[in-house]
């Protein structure tokens, strides 16, 4: 019963000491962030794919900075049911998560909106297939977006892989740009499916609108479980652990260590 109520993750939200507020306050400025300034890079016009690709990367390499130590950085959905299927997160952190992420993409796209002159409102961002893509292609492109950019995020913070650390925002964001210029001729480039999901609320273009949640879920699934059992995460040695890993296990041997005394 324990163990189940652990993999929900009840008692982080009856625990007034659990971080869950504050992590789903940093999910919802990610994504918010994430499509003012990454749905803002479109209204360019003309063929701006660079651009636009820098910009998401940007703007993701920004919020994993900012909010990586609070939530984990993820602002995308197909990372958060990545860490999910490799239990890193519990069920209900995951899809307040996604609830999160979603309401601050929404929210982006509509401030963008009410700070764009009328006549250009309809360049806000919304994804759709181009350049006479069919559904199924793009499909399999979301996919191996959604599954290189989980591939990523598990090396660049893996626990075995101190070295890196510092350089997770960056890697993550220059990550996110690759994928956007080879998908944006192709599906305009969602592989995070509340970056999708606020530019079609807030423009009302749903074409398609199934693959850009299929697609990158599945494949932040697919790359959380090769990276864990396929791959395989880093050894973590004696040099790597962080401080604070250290620190709570002193602290549970100090707990364990007080009990036994007591009890005897």
């Amino acid at each position: 019963m324990a163990s189940f109520r652990t993999t929900l993750g009840i008692q982080e939200v009856t625990d007034k000491k659990s971080n869950l507020a504050r992590a789903l306050l940093a999910e919802f400025l990610g994504t918010l962030f994430l499509n003012f300034f990454g749905c803002g890079a479109v209204m360019n016009g003309g063929d701006q794919t660079l651009t636009i690709s820098v910009s998401f990367g940007l703007a993701v390499a920004a919020a994993v900075q900012f909010m990586g130590h609070v939530s984990g950085g993820h602002v995308n959905p197909a990372v958060t049911c990545g860490m999910l299927a490799i239990g890193k997160i519990p069920v209900i952190r995951a899809i307040l998560y996604v609830v999160a992420q979603s309401a601050g993409a929404i929210a982006g796209s509509a401030i963008l909106r009410a700070v764009t002159a009328s006549g250009k409102q309809a360049l806000l961002g919304a994804v759709k297939l181009n350049n006479d893509t069919e559904p199924v292609q793009g499909f399999v492109v979301e996919l191996i977006m959604a599954l290189i950019l989980v591939l990523v995020v598990c090396g660049a913070t893996d626990p075995g892989k101190p070295e890196s650390k510092p350089l997770a925002p960056l890697i993550i964001g220059l990550t996110v740009t690759m994928c956007h210029i080879i998908g944006i001729p192709r599906t305009s480039t969602g592989m995070n499916p509340a970056r999708a999901l606020g530019a079609a609320v807030i423009e009302g273009v749903f074409d398609d609108h199934w693959l850009y949640w299929v697609g990158p879920i599945l494949g932040g699934v697919a790359g959380a479980l090769i990276y864990t059992h396929a791959i395989g995460p880093a050894k973590e040695t004696e040099s790597s652990r962080s401080y604070a890993t250290v620190a709570t296990e002193e602290k549970e041997l100090h707990r364990l260590t007080r009990k036994g005394v007591q009890s005897a």
